[in-house]
């Protein structure tokens, strides 16, 4: 469960004004709004890359308002896939546990298990320049999952992607959410996305987010 209670953020003469939502345990949810509404910030917020200035924000019983972007528990997968761009694949999905010190045999089977999973096994060796964006998005989300999020952050992860490739990865999350019973946060402008993958939507205008009926997107 997340839980974002009364969020204010501004710059300049953008203003995110008592933006509140829920998303319960284990469901994916879908944040809409037009280019410019907030969306990206609100990801940063909960990401704890931007500072609030009033709110609070919530992931299962514990507060992570103050916490630091590492102890937050959120699994983030940027638009671009944001890669690094001199480590393989395996050092890309094996990041977080590295830097958790964990222990490198554990390493192994975490990467091993989630490059099959993912379907990048065969790309355990190569470079990030070396793949193709749908590839990359997977390893971004195999980096995200390694780390045991509490909450998968997505952020517009379909929109660089041919019209084959969106329908092979949105099927790929939508199973990966299920399976790892992970609760998920896509940011979007795409209806056909939330319709596809939406337990619930949000609609972000106006500085304010307001939950809608998946039925009724074609109004939106």
């Amino acid at each position: 469960m997340i839980r974002l209670e009364n969020i204010c953020w501004s710059a300049g003469a953008f203003r995110l004004d008592n933006v509140s939502f829920e998303i319960p345990a284990g469901k994916y949810a879908v944040l809409m709004g037009k280019t410019g509404c907030g969306k990206t910030s609100i990801t940063e917020i909960i990401c704890g890359l931007r500072e609030l200035h009033a709110g609070r924000i919530w992931i299962g019983d514990d507060e992570i308002t103050d916490e630091p972007p590492g102890k937050r528990g959120v699994g983030y997968v940027p638009q671009d896939g944001a890669l690094f761009p001199t480590m393989t694949v395996r050092e890309q999905i094996g990041f977080a546990p590295m830097l958790r010190k964990t222990a490198s045999e554990q390493i192994k089977t975490i990467v091993d298990l989630l490059a099959e999973e993912l379907g990048v096994t065969h790309l355990l060796n190569r470079l990030p320049a070396d793949l193709s964006g749908g590839e990359k998005q997977r390893v971004a989300l195999g980096r995200a999952l390694a780390a045991h999020p509490k909450l998968l952050l997505l952020d517009e992860p379909l929109s660089a992607l041919d019209e084959d490739t969106r329908d092979d990865m949105a099927t790929l999350l939508k199973r990966i959410q299920t399976e790892h019973k992970i609760t998920s946060l896509h940011i979007t402008h795409s209806r056909q996305e939330a319709i596809q993958l939406a337990d619930i939507v949000f609609y972000l205008h106006d500085g304010k987010a307001e939950e809608v009926n998946i039925d009724s997107l074609k109004s939106i």
